[in-house]
């Protein structure tokens, strides 16, 4: 397995990683969109995410990961095994980072038939797709705005639903498959539908950097990684383990983070000000607001948090407005600032 590149090193895309440090904190928030010019580090950043990722405990030998302690959502192998619960044993895993590359079949994607063991046992068994391996993880899709409109709405539907209902060949399988969707793409190829777009609880626009000593440092940082992969991996680990561990102790502090009305306010008069759709923004403001504050070791959310992330979690949900070329993140400061002043 090819080593990823270590996240504490990632330079010039603070936006970026602090938006992907936030949803791990949370996965509630519902993923992140990154959408900027090609080589600023956009995969990089996803596929160094499993680095911060602290284990999870799962039902040992169970091909979907899923939770000991919620039996409530068990798949088929765990409900097939729910009169042995006194010998349902357990083990720890990596949280999964799972690619969902650009030519996958549907096949591939939610499963199918095992063919291998059709043709030489005659067993009819399911085979778990990439929903499968990415439940209770990430799923990963480079350039998602390429993706075709037949894969956006399964993944649409279950995103919205957590569950992946596969019929076909006879077989009838219904496991659960939550995950927290990233995506990445060059939005000069093609925009993103709508109805998948809303799916994303924040979006980061990233930019080439314009600092000379910014861009030599980055080049600097991914020559050394490429010599020696590992060696720099290693060199880098004790700040991912910091990085984790400050993400551990924002996931138990986040129940305990007070969001008075005063703040739940202030997003709604927010989101009425910029006219976004629906409650979905106001939800992901509330939820957003409150990791980043945990994060940082606050106690209760502040307006300096909703300033910081309101550009995240607002910029993709504005109705264009063909009047003001403004940039879409600038009009949510903007609109908060005026908001704060009123």
């Amino acid at each position: 397995m090819a080593s990823t590149f270590p996240f504490a090193a990632i330079v010039g895309q603070d936006e970026m990683t602090l938006a992907i440090q936030v949803v791990a904190i949370d996965p509630s928030i519902g993923g992140v969109l990154v959408l900027g010019d090609r080589g600023t580090g956009k995969s990089t950043a996803v596929r160094a995410l499993a680095d911060l990722l602290p284990p999870i405990q799962v039902v040992k030998g169970c091909p979907y990961k899923c939770d000991p302690t919620i039996p409530a959502q068990a798949c088929p192998f765990c409900a097939a095994s729910t009169g042995k619960a006194a010998k349902r044993t357990t083990e720890t895993r990596a949280v999964s980072v799972v690619d969902l590359p650009l030519g996958a079949t549907e096949d591939r994607i939610v499963g199918a038939l095992d063919l291998e063991k059709a043709l030489s046992q005659g067993i009819k068994e399911f085979l778990p797709g990439l929903l499968a391996q990415a439940h209770r993880g990430f799923l990963y899709i480079d350039e998602v705005n390429l993706l075709d409109d037949h894969l956006v709405d399964l993944l649409i539907d279950v995103a919205a639903s957590g569950e992946n209902l596969v019929e076909r060949e006879g077989l009838s399988i219904r496991h659960p498959a939550r995950f927290v969707l990233v995506g990445s793409g060059n939005p000069e190829e093609g925009e993103l539908r709508p109805q998948l777009l809303d799916r994303f609880g924040l979006s980061v626009h990233v930019k080439t950097p314009q600092d000379v000593a910014l861009r030599v440092e980055v080049i600097k940082r991914r020559d050394a990684f490429d010599k020696d992969p590992l060696a720099y991996k290693a060199q880098w680990q004790s700040e991912n383990n910091k990085l984790q561990k400050r993400i551990v102790k924002a996931r138990k502090a986040l129940a305990t983070v007070v969001v008075d009305d005063d703040m739940l306010t202030l997003c709604a008069r927010l989101c009425q000000q910029l006219g976004t759709d629906g409650l979905r923004a106001e939800l992901t403001l509330l939820r957003a607001t409150r990791a980043l504050a945990a994060m940082q070791g606050d106690k209760a959310v502040q307006p300096k948090h909703l300033k910081t992330i309101a550009p995240l979690a607002l910029r993709h949900r504005l109705r264009r407005n063909p009047l003001d070329d403004t940039d879409s993140g600038e009009r949510v400061q903007r609109c908060l600032q005026d908001i704060l002043v009123s």
